[in-house]
């Protein structure tokens, strides 16, 4: 018999601990707008036309060079004999070749031209953001003033969870 009153007592002293707590309702003072400075830089980018000058050169003309080639193979076949003679053929070739290719090209100067050309300028621009957070509420429930951070503006008032328990 004794054993039983005693988990009676057990039980009864586990539910006297455990706390009641109810909603009421609690005005509030103030809410505070709380914000998050966020930067996320993004890329700029702009492009410029502008003109740019270059030489393009003449083309070559052979015609003198071939012209030349043959005048001073002509003129070297006249000097020498037998071997002499092909040499001299062969050393006027040359001679007039390079000769003609000077005369022909030698004030074919080359020609500039103006062409356009683009210039893309890229810059990194820092893009501050302010983000709200939540709110930063200031209650006042009987007579005691609370703070709080609420996802959302509560308005005049707000429920708030009362926990009653005993002390012991």
């Amino acid at each position: 018999m004794k054993r039983i009153t005693t988990l009676c007592l057990l039980a009864t002293s586990i539910v006297a601990a455990h706390a009641e707590s109810f909603t009421d309702v609690a005005r509030v003072r103030s809410a505070t707008p709380e914000y998050e400075r966020t930067n996320t830089p993004r890329k700029e980018c702009s492009s410029e036309w502008v003109r740019e000058t270059r030489e393009v050169p003449a083309q070559r003309q052979y015609g003198g060079a071939v012209i030349g080639g043959l005048a001073g193979a002509l003129i070297g076949n006249q000097v020498g004999k037998g071997h002499g003679r092909e040499a001299a053929t062969a050393v006027g070739a040359v001679v007039g070749a390079l000769a003609g290719d000077n005369i022909d090209n030698r004030d074919r100067g080359g020609y500039t031209e103006e062409v356009p050309r683009e210039i893309k300028r890229c810059r990194t621009v820092e893009d501050w953001q302010r983000r709200l957070v939540g709110y930063r509420v200031e209650y006042e429930y009987r007579g005691q003033q609370y703070s709080t951070i609420m996802s959302e503006n509560p308005g005049r008032t707000m429920q708030v969870r009362v926990s009653v328990e005993p002390v012991n």
